[in-house]
């Protein structure tokens, strides 16, 4: 049988088609087992590059969708920038109370121009840093360029104390202080972005509440302390108001928490036991048996003190201290309206009793809010805090009594005091547990 020539015509292009490439007009060329290789390597290249595209596009929107924007973190994150702000550009507002003091003191003889040079300085350095610390903060570096700024914006502070002359002023509180307060300022400006989209505009508006809060009061606290205690000692003071402020802006929500929680409650923990034994003499008790009230207390505070310790062993230590200083804030609220030697003996032994407890107990919870190897720095900032509250709290309870000429309102500003750190500690254990009300902590 004779074969079909047009037939096998056919056959044989579709045989050659089936093993060639056509790219448009160009001529026909053969594909060997090479170009067959190097062809599904691509294919394989080209996949694995849209495998990453993908991922990391995924990647990309997850990022962008995580903002809170609210909750309690998210809230407590403002907070640590206001406080920030507050001791940075706030301070840089109050500028013109040292202007005006340096003009009529340590710098008299100095034209006011000349001087104006240092808040102008100061003011300027506030944002010269803000492309490098932007670039930085965007590379994801927080905590060391905050950690540094903060060291030498305390140390110029307490080096401005000692400054005679012009230079000295201008170095100290114009270029070291400015400049500080830039690398913290433009790194916190930053930070809200992070954790609010829809609210970013409110987050901002509190978080500059801190400049305006600092800017109010830094004048008048300044003023005030130079009259009464000099220019050295109101630099000190303000630097340890910046070592409050800026350990709150570098600690973790739960830290924050309770160190604000330490400083609130040694505003008024000691009011009772400075005070018990005047006060029982002012309501006719007798001397020689009023003295024995601060023995009794510090005698049950001993009692508290250790039970304090078994009790947290076993329940955790701030599900011991909360009502231990819950109930001494209660005592306190009493405390003035205990008008009998037998109703001031009670205050004495449930007051001392529960102090002792929370006092005990304050550095326990340090220990478990972050690794072993950081204990020393978290107690020593919480302890630096505290100890403003404890300077700051019994004269202001002594002033309250010498303006109202009694303890009924000394009373009630320590134990709100006392009460508003009750407060704190409920939300320092809501942040370490992770946002469950019930637990061992």
């Amino acid at each position: 049988m004779a074969a079909d020539p047009e037939k096998n015509t056919r056959t044989a292009y579709s045989s050659a088609s089936s093993t060639r490439t056509i790219p448009n007009d160009d001529p026909v060329s053969p594909i060997d087992d090479k170009s067959k290789k190097v062809g599904a390597k691509d294919i394989t290249s080209v996949r694995k590059d849209m495998a990453v595209e993908k991922v990391e596009d995924a990647a990309l929107s997850v990022d962008v969708g995580e903002h809170p924007d609210g909750g309690l973190k998210a809230w407590l994150v403002v907070i640590g920038c206001a406080s920030g702000i507050c001791a940075t550009f706030g301070l840089v507002n109050a500028w013109g109370v040292f202007q005006a003091y340096y003009t009529t003191s340590i710098l008299q003889g100095t034209s006011p121009s000349t001087i104006a040079w240092i808040g102008s300085i100061q003011y300027a350095m506030v944002f010269i840093p803000g492309l490098i610390v932007g670039r930085i903060f965007d590379m994801g570096y927080v905590k060391l360029p905050l950690s540094i700024a903060s060291a030498l914006l305390v140390t110029a502070t307490f080096l401005n104390a000692q400054c005679k002359q012009y230079w000295q002023f201008l170095l100290c509180q114009g270029i070291a202080v400015g400049l500080s307060c830039g690398v913290i300022f433009g790194i916190l400006m930053g930070t809200p972005a992070h954790w609010f989209k829809r609210k970013v505009g409110l987050a901002l508006g509190v978080m500059a509440l801190g400049s305006s809060l600092a800017g109010t009061l830094y004048p008048i606290i300044v003023k005030n302390l130079i009259q009464k205690i000099g220019f050295q000692w109101t630099m000190r003071v303000l630097g340890f108001i910046e070592v409050a402020l800026l350990a709150i802006q570098l600690a973790k929500a739960s830290f924050s928490l309770y160190t604000l929680s330490s400083f609130l409650a040694f505003l008024g923990i000691y009011t009772v036991l400075t005070y018990i034994d005047v006060s029982a003499v002012s309501i006719g008790i007798p001397e020689n048996l009023a003295f024995y009230l601060l023995s009794i207390a510090n005698a049950c505070s001993a009692v508290g003190r250790v039970s304090g310790g078994l009790l947290a062993d076993r329940f955790g230590c701030l599900n011991v201290m909360t009502p231990a200083t819950l109930l001494a804030g209660i005592m306190t609220y009493i405390w003035p309206f205990a008008k009998s030697t037998g109703g001031n003996i009670a205050v004495a032994i449930v007051y001392g009793g529960s102090s002792g407890i929370y006092v005990s107990m304050l550095s326990a919870p340090l220990v478990h809010m972050g690794r072993t190897e950081d204990v020393g720095v978290r107690i020593g900032m919480c302890f630096t805090v505290v100890a403003i509250g404890a300077v700051a709290g019994p004269p202001i309870s002594g002033a309250i009594n010498a303006a109202t000429g009694g303890f009924t309102f000394t009373g009630v500003y320590a134990g709100s005091a006392v009460m508003v750190a009750v407060v704190c500690l409920i939300f320092t254990r809501i942040s370490l547990l992770g946002g469950r009300l019930w637990g061992r902590c």
